[in-house]
């Protein structure tokens, strides 16, 4: 086992609005790191990102599509730095420039070519440059510009885009945001191409991660500009989940230690017509290291599940004439409780009135004191028929909907729970007190944040996932999801945390298994069969 530093304190990356961000530069300016120097820092490194790249940027040709404001003076000490490693740059200004302009001065200095597009717009000659260089660097507009596009900035994006799809492929990287993607809420003008690569200055701006803007960004990579230390870290309550925190936050594996070292998980799921959910379930929990995986299952479904699960404890349970678990089942689990760690509940239970009432016995009515209780699928659909459910909890409870369930829990439509997903997943996680883990294309796990006696209200934290993967769009990764928090739990790990670490568990298991295949067949059981590769690869981070 390699010995961290005593000083090893691996945080998230926070991720801004413009607002925190302007807010950020300010607060750096008065702790004595001024704008201009983060302006020659912020342009110094994504010039070395792009030479890094690239490989090499003596000769190569570039394009710096530069604005008004100081997103285009970033770009412009960017142009600086390409011209002086020996590329041979062009700076388009789009837009007018002010009138003292020592960027532009200092690009001209050392031999950076000047197209004013925005005096004289001969967009011809523009299509000429883009269609002989190998990397054009959208510096036009930043955080603080309002939309839609239009005019020269507006057709400039367009050709770029056009000369991507003729088949010439310069890199195209957007420094800071695409031009044309809000940066709050990830709108974005159908004028902005999709970008090889976005690199966010200091920290990633919200909108960079919200859909549909999200699909214009291409590899979001943050880059260090200098910020004071330290900077971002209060006040600022969305977080994108890192490799270095997540393996931080895994619980360890002593060699002296046994079974019962790591946990007992009661997982209850399945039905005559969803044996499979249960199966995923039971095996994501095994090879999440839990030391104890007791699979308790309707009585009919037991032999079925028992054949596939040599490892897993069985405990059938009493069933009604449809094959789904009876209200009485409630009872018989009360009666073993003491034996485990985390109870998870819901996966193919099926949708029935006994479902519902089984659901009710066992969560709300004091059949699982203080045990951490995640609630998944039929669980989440019966929880949804139960006045005000959240009042008789009573223990620590994860809910881990996708968006048409957290539309069913929460009386919303889909597309307003999509519309600002971290907001919905922050404001019922604080109504229900739960943690909640809205599923779907970046994940948002969100914590309970009640009002503190004095008043002084917070947000709660929310922690989003890296990972888009169309690869997970089918049925059973889910519940492979609930398997892996679940055993977390299981294992001691706080019900946020572990929320947030296997929802990246479960994301990069996915993730490496479509890196090799493509995202196109992904079977939930291939996630579930990854997930031990990808918690060695975050013990090693």
């Amino acid at each position: 086992m390699t010995a961290l530093p005593a000083n090893f304190n691996p945080a998230n990356l926070k991720v801004v609005t413009a607002a925190q961000m302007t807010a950020l530069e300010q607060e750096s300016e008065r702790q004595g790191t001024s704008t201009d120097t983060l302006m020659e820092k912020a342009g110094l490194a994504v010039a070395e990102y792009a030479r890094q790249r690239l490989g090499s940027v003596a000769g190569l040709r570039a394009v710096i599509l530069v604005g008004p404001g100081n997103n285009g003076a970033d770009g412009l000490v960017v142009a600086r730095h390409l011209q002086r490693w020996g590329a041979e740059v062009t700076a388009c200004l789009l837009t007018s420039r002010p009138d003292v302009d020592a960027k532009l001065e200092m690009a001209r200095e050392y031999g950076v070519s000047i197209l004013k597009l925005s005096e004289s717009p001969d967009l011809d000659s523009l299509n000429q440059l883009l269609g002989r260089s190998q990397l054009v660097i959208d510096a036009i507009l930043g955080t603080g510009r309002s939309r839609p596009l239009q005019g020269v900035v507006r057709e400039a994006l367009l050709r770029t885009a056009a000369v991507r799809v003729q088949g010439q492929a310069p890199l195209l990287l957007a420094l800071d945001l695409p031009t044309g993607l809000d940066a709050d809420k990830g709108s974005v003008d159908d004028a902005t191409p999709i970008m090889d690569a976005t690199l966010a200055l200091g920290f990633p701006k919200a909108g960079l991660l919200a859909f549909p803007g999200a699909e214009r960004v291409g590899e979001l990579v943050t880059l260090d500009i200098g910020m004071p230390d330290g900077m971002g870290q209060d006040g600022v309550s969305l977080e994108l989940l890192t490799p270095d925190w997540v393996g931080s936050k895994l619980p360890p594996r002593s060699l002296d230690s046994h079974k019962g070292t790591y946990g007992h998980l009661l997982v209850v799921a399945g039905s005559r017509n969803y044996v499979g959910a249960a199966c995923l379930v039971a095996r994501a929990a095994h090879r999440s290291g839990v030391g104890l995986v007791t699979l308790a299952t309707p009585e009919s479904v037991y032999p079925i599940v028992a054949s596939q699960l040599t490892e897993t404890v069985h405990l059938p349970l009493p069933e009604d004439g449809e094959g789904r678990v009876h209200p009485d089942a409630a009872q018989v689990i009360g009666e073993v409780l003491t034996r485990y760690d985390a109870v998870a509940v819901g996966s193919g239970l099926g949708q029935s009135e006994n479902v519902s009432n089984f659901v009710e016995s066992l969560l709300l009515a004091g059949h699982s004191p203080g045990l951490p209780v995640l609630v998944d699928a039929d669980g989440l659909n019966s929880l949804s028929q139960l006045r005000e459910w959240w009042r008789r909890q009573s223990g620590p409870m994860v809910l881990t909907p996708h968006p048409g369930e957290m539309a069913t829990l929460t009386g919303l439509s889909t597309a307003e729970v999509q519309r600002d997903r971290v907001a919905v997943a922050r404001e019922w996680a604080a109504r229900w007190q739960t943690v909640t883990v809205l599923k779907g294309a970046f994940t948002a796990v969100a914590e309970p944040v009640s009002a503190p006696a004095d008043g002084d209200e917070r947000d709660g934290m929310v922690r989003l996932s890296p990972f888009a993967n169309p690869g997970l769009a089918s049925g059973g990764t889910g519940d492979v999801l609930t398997g892996v928090i679940g055993s977390l739990m299981a294992q001691g790990m706080d019900p946020f945390d572990a929320a947030s670490c296997g929802v990246y568990l479960h994301g990069r298991a996915a993730e490496m298994i479509t890196k090799r295949q493509g995202p196109t067949g992904l079977l939930a059981s291939e996630v579930a069969e990854a997930l031990p590769l990808a918690f060695k690869e975050l013990r090693a981070a």
